[in-house]
């Protein structure tokens, strides 16, 4: 059940104004040209994915092996993911998730009344 970046890019461009490029010279995902997911090319790996606090302690608390944080991670609300694992259908409604939080309202207006 392994994902790989070109999955994660083919279900996140599937959301409007949703273009792939670099962010922290990473490959990136942004919406309308702000980032909310990086693929993390540092030891630990995985894909950072922006998210709410709340979320993000439930995703740790779980226990589920394909979420997890490091040290420059606490206190920011990015989850790290471990691609290799993550179920594909819970991975798509965190893109989703991490869309609505950085999407311009006019995005989220448009989106809403379609």
């Amino acid at each position: 059940m392994a994902m790989t970046w070109e999955e994660v890019v083919a279900a996140a461009t599937a959301l409007p104004e949703v273009e792939e490029g670099t962010w922290w010279r990473t490959p990136g995902l942004k919406v309308a040209g702000k980032g909310f997911a990086r693929l993390r090319v540092e030891a630990e790996g995985g894909l950072a994915l922006l998210c709410e606090p709340a979320e993000k302690q439930a995703l740790l608390a779980s226990g589920d092996p394909a979420f997890y944080t490091t040290a420059h991670y606490d206190g920011h609300p990015y989850i790290l993911i471990d691609l290799t694992t993550v179920d594909p259908v819970q991975l798509g409604e965190l893109l989703d998730s991490a869309w609505w939080l950085r999407a311009p309202a006019r995005l989220r207006r448009e989106r809403t009344r379609a």
